[in-house]
Order: C-alpha cells, then sequence, then structure tokens
C-alpha cells in the first residue's frame, strides 16, 4: 500500500538493502519516448554508494536492467520494470541488530508495525530504496524535458551550520558535480566535505538542507485543496530516508515578512503574465504560476553512527550498541539526486494530469 506514488504516472518499488536485489514498476509512462539503460544509469551512478570518502563505502555497481516496457528502444505505454541486484551487502555486521533496536531508527517501529522485522541493513528502512526512485525519476526528468524543456536542479545548501550562497536562477547540474559534497558554492564546498570527513573519522554523521528548483515548469499544475503542489512536493520529500522538514518558496522566513513585503506582484513579460519576485516559490493555490518552482528539504544526520548508544533489547532491557557496517556519516550528497527525483515524479504526474484536461 504505501510502496506506491502517483496517479497517472506511477511508481512501486521493491526490496530490500540486504535481499537479492531491489528495483521499480513504473506504470503509465507514455508510449513513444526514447529510452535506454543508458538514460536511467546516469542517475543511478550519482545516487550510488562508495563514491567517495564521505559517503559509505559499500561497493555497488548499481547497474540497472530494464526488463519490460521497451520495444525497439521506445516505451510501449506499458509497465516498466527495472532491476539492480544487490551484490556487496555484508549481512554479518548486523547481527546484533538482530536482538537489539538502534537509536532512531526504523528497527522498533517496523517491528510494532509487522510483528517482524528485516534486521540486516535495515530491510525497507535503507536508504536503498531509493534505487527505485532515482530510476523512475530519471524517465520523469527525460519526459520533462522533451515534452516542455523543463529542468530541475538539486545541491547540498547547508551542511549542519554551513551555509552556501547559491543563485538559484542560474545553477547546473555541472556546477552541483563539480565537487563531492554537491555544493555548488566553492567558497563553502571544501569546509563542508573537512566538516562531514571530521564526522566520519569520529564514528559520528551530520544533517543539513537540500534546495531544489524545477525551471520552465508550465502554469497549471496542482489541484485545489487536497493536492495541491507543495502538498504533493512535501509528501514527496518527506518520504525520503532521513528526511525531516520541507519548506516552498520563502517557507519559515517569510512568516517575518509583512503581506505587503511578502506579496508577489504581478507584470508583463515577454508577452506573458509573470510575478516580479517569486517569494510564492512557483506555486499559488497550490497550482504552479509559471515561475521556477523553489523548494528545501532537511535531512538529519544519518541515525547509525559508529559510536556506542544506550539502547534496549527487543525484551526491552537496557544495553548498548555501536553501529557496524558502512554508513553515510552525512546523506546530503547521495540525496541531491533523490530530491531531484522525487521533485520530478511529482511534476509529471500533475503534468499528465494537466494534459488530460486541457488537451
Amino acid at each position: 500500500m504505501g510502496n506506491t506514488f502517483g496517479h497517472l504516472f506511477r511508481l512501486t518499488t521493491w526490496g530490500e538493502s540486504h535481499g537479492g536485489g531491489v528495483g521499480a514498476v513504473v506504470d503509465g509512462c507514455p508510449p513513444g519516448l526514447e529510452l535506454s539503460a543508458d538514460d536511467v544509469q546516469a542517475e543511478l551512478d550519482r545516487r550510488r554508494p562508495g563514491q567517495s570518502r564521505i559517503t559509505t563505502q559499500r561497493q555497488e555497481e548499481d547497474r540497472v536492467e530494464i526488463l519490460s516496457g521497451l520495444f525497439e528502444g521506445r516505451t510501449l505505454g506499458t509497465p516498466i520494470s527495472l532491476l539492480v541486484w544487490n551484490k556487496d551487502a555484508r549481512s554479518k555486521d548486523y547481527e546484533e541488530m538482530r536482538v537489539k533496536y538502534r537509536p532512531s531508527h526504523a528497527d522498533y517501529t517496523y517491528q510494532e508495525k509487522y510483528g517482524l522485522r528485516n534486521w540486516m541493513g535495515g530491510g525497507r528502512a535503507s536508504a536503498r530504496e531509493t534505487i527505485g526512485r532515482v530510476a523512475a525519476g530519471a524517465i520523469a526528468q527525460k519526459i520533462l524535458r522533451e515534452r516542455c524543456g523543463l529542468e530541475i536542479v538539486a545541491w547540498v545548501d547547508c551542511v549542519q551550520s554551513l551555509q552556501a550562497n547559491v543563485d538559484g536562477a542560474t545553477v547546473t547540474r555541472e556546477d552541483v558535480d563539480a565537487n563531492i559534497v554537491r555544493c555548488p558554492d566553492s567558497s563553502v564546498a571544501e569546509t563542508m566535505i573537512a566538516r562531514i570527513d571530521e564526522a566520519r573519522k569520529d564514528g559520528d554523521s551530520l544533517g543539513g538542507v537540500v534546495r531544489a528548483v524545477a525551471r520552465n515548469v508550465p502554469a497549471g499544475l496542482g489541484d485545489p485543496v487536497f493536492d495541491k503542489l507543495e502538498a504533493e512536493l512535501a509528501k514527496a520529500m518527506l518520504s525520503l530516508p532521513a528526511c525531516k522538514g520541507f519548506e516552498s518558496g520563502s517557507g519559515f522566513e517569510g512568516t517575518r515578512l509583512t503581506g505587503s513585503t511578502h506579496n508577489d506582484a504581478f507584470v508583463s513579460r515577454e508577452g506573458r503574465i509573470a510575478t516580479s519576485t517569486n517569494r510564492s516559490g512557483g506555486i499559488q493555490g497550490g497550482i504552479s504560476n509559471g515561475e521556477d518552482i523553489l523548494i528545501r528539504a532537511a535531512f538529519k544526520p544519518t541515525a547509525t553512527i559508529l559510536k556506542e548508544q544506550e539502547t534496549v533489547d527487543v525484551d526491552g532491557n537496557p544495553t548498548t550498541l555501536k553501529g557496524r557496517g558502512r554508513h553515510d556519516p552525512c546523506v546530503l550528497p547521495r540525496a541531491v539526486p533523490m530530491v531531484e527525483a522525487m521533485m520530478a515524479m511529482v511534476l509529471i504526474d500533475h503534468y499528465l494530469r494537466q494534459t488530460a484536461i486541457r488537451s
């Protein structure tokens, strides 16, 4: 039930971190789209583990196989099945977690929900589940680029207290991927890397914020009341592992302004209606207004750390636990393509819904 996302463009992810593999089924992709495994692989390479010293050292190639939905290099309009095999799982690292709950992890809550849990690698609660999201997001982004020139760029906006200063109107994917922390502000990126490296060596972890922009978004996407575009984006971001906060447009900073200073005045720009400012973040009344959509997603420090912590065992007895295995000291660099993917999933779904009612 909770494994499927979207309405017309639907994603179902499957698999566990230490199972045979993980993947996704994408239903509702329009027919005729030129698509290959390389289109998807480019995004998975940005998400995969082991890509730098500040990410988990689990070594997975994450090579995607497309099992259905294509014929002669084009989508059929039928379900697209995507598979990535797990090859470097070390289940022995989690043996102690069989009987102990990791603080701030999903071990206890999954046990209470289902009456049993996969204690190896966190099962479905592992960030490895996001492979399916990123794969589907690659397809969604390709459709959006080709249909309306829409592009999505996300980047690391802050790590702990280290804040970047980036112009969201001009930042490019190349700027973002120029360093291993995926922060396009070179004046602070190296300090972020050093801060994460320090936490890693200390057996600890850090959190921070990913910012994202969607450009060339058509006006009219989103639905009133319960399916407002920012509500759907919030759900998408908060469904990501470790995401604890969401902002759209001016977000919480907007609460410090007055209506007269916060309102976006309408103007005529190159023959179309536009706004002189964009504190609304490209969304008004839950519907896109044609301006850039701006969001921020906050990620907590990684729950599994290599420091000894107090916890309880499955019988409620006090004990201690020191995390083992290979974990991200900071999820942010690998969260960037995840945020882009989920943003694309929301926008393609609403784009297809809008096309259906206005065609």
